[in-house]
């Protein structure tokens, strides 16, 4: 080869390497976002199709954060992470732990310096089929839902600008976003798209009664809660199903609507927590509160939005006397104290069949879990 085309070929492998650093300095430096339609920053990270099990419809996925495998993981390190709060005490976990069904032990929660909200924390498992958020629906979606804790100063007491600071100060946070969405600037939308990818995650299904009822599996159920799915459903015995609906092909055991079932009211029918007309100011909404899933329900003591029912039991009880006259008391609401004891014993069994185990990497991120446990000591 001639000595001209020995250099030829050594300039353009130059301006090949050349290239390819500006191509790479492009992605990992500068870190471009990915556009979306209307401007939405879209995650550039590894796509992640997200499993339902058996007893589930297709997840619901907002069209400008697909869940992927980065997102999903951020999502999961700023859910355990008390970086959110004001004082680095409280994290969304604190509330809705794992090992409390994702929701708390506690009638109400406790957030920064020990106040004391006034409702029992929603569940987190299944959130990402609610058609709404919180007791009252007022967040659109659990984009939405994670921005509201973070400035309630009950709760993590911050504001939202102050945490996005607080991240945007951490080298290891800048990292993951810009690994997870491409940029190194750090916003409130991309934190809460990041926490709802997490949460899209934690689904409870193929439980005994999913095998049975869906996967017609006979002996998946016991004798006695084959009976209380019966009960369960029969509009002349228990006619739970009205609410807690239960499909042809899935079940959410939720109407995704609001119902005044009369918890919270006093001997006159007053109420101190008026739940959804907070929110419409609508009259037929007076007293209303989001019917929760009972998915797990079993493991999410206690129980209704104020926590006033200790055991399932307890709950039932109230539906059993048919709960509490009040002047927007839902008019499926009626006494149920003809069920035998064995009928409502039966009824129980069923509920908690619908215990399933949850999915694997649902809790925090080992690193964070050390940092909290040597926190605590």
């Amino acid at each position: 080869m001639r000595e001209s085309e020995k250099m030829r070929v050594i300039v353009f492998i130059l301006f090949l390497v050349a290239l390819i650093a500006f191509a790479i300095d492009r992605v990992t430096l500068s870190a471009e976002p990915r556009v979306g339609l209307q401007g939405a920053i879209m995650p550039i990270g590894k796509p992640l199709q997200i499993k339902t099990p058996l007893g589930l419809p297709p997840l619901p996925i907002p069209a400008d954060n697909p869940p992927t495998v980065e997102t999903v993981a951020l999502g999961r390190r700023l859910y355990y992470d008390p970086i959110l709060s004001a004082d680095n005490s409280i994290s969304c976990a604190s509330c809705h732990g794992p090992q409390m069904g994702f929701t708390d032990t506690h009638p109400v929660s406790t957030g920064v310096g020990g106040k004391r909200g006034t409702r029992h924390s929603p569940t987190v498992i299944n959130s990402a089929y609610n058609f709404v958020q919180f007791w009252d629906g007022r967040a659109p979606s659990l984009e939405e839902q994670a921005k509201g804790p973070i400035a309630n100063p009950v709760e993590m007491a911050s504001t939202l600008d102050d945490s996005v600071r607080r991240l945007q100060a951490d080298p290891k946070y800048v990292a993951l976003f810009r690994q997870a969405w491409g940029t190194d600037k750090i916003t409130i939308d991309l934190v809460v798209k990041s926490i709802g990818s997490f949460e899209r995650t934690v689904l409870s299904g193929n439980s005994p009664f999913d095998r049975f009822y869906y996967g017609h599996d006979k002996n998946a159920l016991s004798a006695s809660a084959q009976r209380g799915l019966k009960f369960f459903t029969d509009p002349k015995k228990g006619d739970c199903e009205v609410c807690h609906t239960i499909g042809r092909d899935y079940a959410l055991f939720t109407d995704n609507k609001f119902h005044n079932l009369g918890v919270g009211a006093d001997l006159q029918g007053h109420m101190i927590d008026l739940g959804r007309f907070e929110v419409t100011k609508n009259e037929a909404d007076w007293g209303s509160f989001k019917t929760p899933t009972l998915r797990n329900i079993a493991q999410r003591a206690p129980y209704m939005h104020d926590g006033s029912f200790p055991t399932l039991k307890d709950a039932l009880g109230h539906y059993i006397g048919g709960g509490n006259l009040n002047p927007h008391l839902d008019r499926e609401i009626h006494a149920l104290d003809f069920l035998s004891f064995d009928e409502r014993d039966d009824i129980l069994a069923f509920l908690e069949s619908l215990t399933a185990p949850l999915p694997d990497k649902l809790g925090p991120p080992t690193d964070l879990l050390v940092k909290q446990t040597t926190q605590s000591r």
